[in-house]
């Protein structure tokens, strides 16, 4: 302990960048200042422009225009009593609900008849064959009738004027082609895990979303609570093979010239994995989709051309420095360390992870101010868990996410993955999507 403290004190300015560069430089101006930044900013608009909200809620539930929200899943069942309960409490009325059960192999069919003979479903489709998630909800969208198209995943449920406040920003903007929910755990008590991931979707979807919105660099809208202009999902024919199909869908509103926004008071609570041995599997899945969405698929967004847009190159740009080129830089920062200071090496390992729980306790006071009017009262005890978030985010998370890209970017394993039929990845692959 003496020896750390006589290291941390004797470093000069110049050592404290040199030693800790990916800290100074990059995470903490990115993830604290420039975030933090941008939070104050939207919560100032927010507090300016009331009287724009109040009118445009007075417009929609003057217009009162119909909602269909589209709810595909295969073995969902026993997740959607809550979720048809969640929309019968909502305060704006006018949605109908259509559920598409991708080839479940479970009691999904009857309980979704059941749900459907008791008035709580409007429309209920059985696929037989399962297609995938993208073709269970074009199936949906085909026999929607609604001016707004909102995409649900099963297993979650919402606040009681969710839909009401994820349709506003239509209301306030003409130019919002589409509009992401905040998206919350249900689940956090239910294991270490799933804790650790209350926080970091605080972190990275309430906060992170906030900010990227403020930029209009916003680059992806979750399949978990997403609602769509009707006329600009028939625009780009729906949503294409996945897995990550949400963020291909958002660039694809947003190459269209349309505006792509987050509401974090739109809340919905999803149910998240409860073990590292299945959170691993998802973000397994999740991480590949970068490397074929932004890297192959989009790539031509950076190309100055005739549909070239700003907003659009930054969105995609800061993507993949931050997420992929800057994810192998703690490998560089490792071996530059391991190589010059050898001999201080468990001290920098400690202080790093110092810097990096700071800032994680930084960022929590931001997000509880962000959230302050929608946060759970469970919730109260996550920062006893703050800790361990570097550990989390900064070790265990990156290691999933780094073997994923190597494994997408070298081998395309996204069409290999279960989570699409195998004759739906086929022809994907084929087809380049």
């Amino acid at each position: 302990m003496e020896g750390l403290l006589e290291f941390a004190l004797g470093l000069t300015g110049t050592q404290l960048i040199a030693y800790f560069w990916p800290f100074f430089i990059l995470d903490m101006l990115r993830y604290v200042v420039l975030e933090s930044i941008l939070i104050f900013a939207f919560l100032f608009r927010k507090r300016r422009d009331k009287p724009k909200r109040r009118l445009a809620r007075h417009q929609l539930f003057f217009e009162k225009p119909l909602v269909s929200i589209l709810v595909p899943g295969k073995n969902e069942g026993k997740h959607l009593l809550k979720l048809v309960q969640s929309l019968a409490q909502q305060t704006y009325k006018n949605i109908e609900l259509i559920v598409v059960d991708d080839g479940s192999d479970d009691e999904t069919p009857i309980i979704c008849r059941r749900l459907q003979r008791e008035g709580k479903i409007d429309v209920f489709i059985r696929n037989e064959v399962r297609g995938g998630k993208a073709s269970a909800a074009n199936t949906a969208f085909q026999h929607s009738k609604g001016r707004y198209i909102v995409h649900i995943d099963a297993d979650s449920h919402l606040e009681s004027d969710a839909i009401e406040k994820i349709l506003l920003p239509f209301y306030l903007n003409e130019n919002v082609g589409a509009v992401g929910g905040d998206v919350r755990v249900a689940n956090s008590d239910d294991s270490f895990a799933s804790r650790l991931q209350t926080i970091e979707y605080y972190k990275t979807i309430s906060a992170g979303r906030t900010a990227s919105s403020e930029l209009n660099i916003l680059r992806i809208i979750s399949g978990a609570h997403g609602v769509f202009r009707r006329d600009v999902l028939e625009r780009i024919e729906g949503w294409d093979v996945g897995p990550g199909l949400d963020g291909d869908l958002t660039l694809k509103v947003r190459k269209l010239g349309y505006d792509v926004v987050h509401q974090v008071d739109a809340v919905c609570y999803t149910n998240v994995p409860t073990t590292f041995r299945k959170l691993s599997k998802q973000r397994y899945r999740w991480d590949k989709s970068l490397i074929r969405f932004r890297l192959r698929k989009h790539l031509d967004v950076l190309k100055p051309d005739a549909n070239f847009r700003g907003s659009n190159f930054f969105s995609v740009l800061e993507n993949i420095i931050f997420n992929v080129f800057f994810d192998f830089k703690w490998f560089v920062y490792f071996i530059i360390m391991l190589i010059t200071q050898p001999e201080n090496l468990g001290y920098i390992f400690i202080i790093n992870y110092c810097l990096y729980f700071l800032a994680n306790c930084f960022q929590f006071v931001i997000v509880r101010m962000l959230v302050n009017d929608t946060f759970k009262q469970p919730d109260k005890f996550l920062p006893l868990f703050l800790p361990l978030m570097p550990f989390y985010t900064g070790v265990y998370l990156r290691i999933v996410r780094t073997y994923s890209y190597i494994m997408e970017f070298f081998h395309k394993t996204s069409y290999d993955d279960s989570w699409n039929p195998w004759k739906v990845s086929r022809i994907a692959k084929k087809d380049d999507l």
